[in-house]
């Protein structure tokens, strides 16, 4: 490989993640609770369009991927989109568009816990659900934390494995289902809710397959920066395939009508196609997809920005230091491990107060939906970077320096740009949305202005540079 671009050449981070491990850290930060649990909202709303929304929302998330992945593999780096938008776009989009991505999963690693929490307490059914919810999420949060802390090869290797399990588990479920022959007249009427219910499903498609994005953080832990592209790519192509299949079957298992915002419908459909034992596979399946949600998603992406943006200034100085012996940020990881147990301890809190699991459901649902806001307004300034990095740069100089050249440029970012603005649309469709999107938005401001001061008064450079590297 020729020269690449990266802002900071002499990185004391290890550099141990392959192609595999990158392909699987795009495959297990996808939501899985989004697939398991949000997606059965998603059924209620839109019956069986329910696939078409996930199609839809599949092959914008694909264009989203592949916008990136120019810039990605040109410009590797920890702060990902932060460091792209910032130069080409402005430092408030920049620091924006990777807090948005970064803080989001930050705040659901709690929500995500108590799914998984919530799904393990299958296991445990002597226990009291509650109890057994909120022991379970406190446990295995600390379990993949301290993967983390382990190192990133450490890391990588045990999501491979997880990841291997969990699509090797959805793939037999989809085709397992496919051969046992899918009850079609549970299709009919396909769009019982309208057109109305169908385009209602999309966000929630949207967040079901967000994740991937998370190998733009791993600049500078990767052996090739090409291997992200690919990794991006196919890790796309991997879930799209596997997970929408799982919804297809599910749908001609169990009529939509019945379906409930539980781990349970996919359980069920898993044992009325293999029987009891079927139902104990997919629920580690659910087990598996949620805890490599936050072993890459919650934990190693946030953490990574963190350090990034404490070598610049624009976070508390402690977060830029490296383990001395993993070279890991073990102190973003501890940031991010003490907020997941703030969402775990207000769940469990709400629990006490007698509101019940509806209303932590209700929670839930509106972080999810804040979620799909924050990423697609931070993917939609990715994308504007990447395009412009491509006129800068020039489509010669990009082929023979990078060694990857976007696709059907420009029209694939334009369709990725479109398909964020109509997400976005979807997304904002209640007062509660809107007054959530003003809260956080607000905040952030606050603290950029607070960054704006410290660079006038010379705490921070003005410019970022981009060193060549050979």
């Amino acid at each position: 490989m020729g020269n690449t671009l990266n802002n900071n050449p002499n990185t004391p981070m290890v550099r141990a993640l392959g192609f595999w491990s990158l392909w699987a850290i795009g495959v297990g930060a996808v939501v899985g609770d989004g697939v398991f649990l949000y997606s059965a909202a998603g059924v209620q709303i839109g019956g069986p369009s329910t696939t078409l929304a996930f199609v839809f929302a599949g092959l914008i998330q694909m264009a989203i991927m592949l916008s990136m992945c120019e810039i990605s593999v040109g410009m590797p780096s920890a702060g990902g989109p932060t460091v792209w938008v910032t130069k080409y776009v402005g430092r408030y989009w920049g620091l924006l568009s990777g807090l948005a991505f970064s803080i989001g999963y930050m705040v659901l690693g709690g929500s995500v816990s108590i799914a998984l929490g919530r799904i393990m307490a299958f296991w445990t059914p002597n226990w009291d659900l509650n109890f057994a919810t909120i022991f379970w999420a406190v446990v295995l949060f600390t379990v993949f934390f301290v993967m983390n802390v382990f190192g990133v090869e450490f890391m990588g290797k045990g999501q491979l494995v997880l990841c291997i399990i969990l699509i090797g588990i959805m793939a037999i479920f989809g085709i397992g289902g496919v051969i046992r022959g899918l009850n079609m007249e549970y299709f009919e009427p396909f769009m019982p809710y309208g057109i109305a219910g169908m385009t209602g499903v999309i966000p929630i498609a949207t967040y079901a397959f967000m994740g991937a994005s998370c190998i733009c953080f791993a600049g500078e832990e990767c052996k090739k920066p090409k291997d992200m592209a690919r990794a991006l790519l196919w890790s796309s192509i991997t879930f799209i395939v596997v997970y929408t299949l799982a919804i297809v079957v599910l749908l001609g298992t169990v009529f939509y009508r019945d379906v409930t915002t539980d781990i349970g419908t996919f359980v069920t459909a898993g044992e009325i196609i293999f029987g009891p034992v079927g139902a104990q596979i997919i629920n580690l399946a659910g087990v598996i997809a949620a805890g490599t949600c936050i072993l890459t998603g919650c934990l190693y992406m946030p953490s990574r920005l963190m350090y990034s943006m404490s070598l610049r200034g624009y976070m508390p100085k402690f977060l830029g230091k490296l383990s001395p012996r993993t070279k890991v940020p073990v102190r973003g990881l501890v940031v991010c491990w003490v907020v997941g147990m703030l969402g775990i301890l207000i769940a469990g809190i709400t629990e006490i107060a007698g509101e019940g699991y509806d209303g932590v459901m209700q929670f839930y649902f509106f972080m999810c939906n804040q979620a799909v806001i924050a990423w697609v307004i931070s993917w939609s300034f990715s994308i504007v970077a990447g395009m412009k990095f491509r006129l800068d740069y020039g489509k010669d100089r990009i082929k023979n320096e990078i060694d990857w050249l976007q696709p059907a440029f420009p029209v694939i970012p334009v369709i990725a740009i479109a398909g964020c603005a109509y997400v976005l649309f979807l997304s904002i469709n209640r007062p509660m949305d809107i007054v959530g999107l003003a809260v956080w938005v607000g905040i952030y401001t606050i603290y950029y202005l607070r960054i704006r001061q410290k660079v006038k008064a010379g705490l921070i450079d003005d410019d970022i540079s981009f060193i060549t590297q050979r």
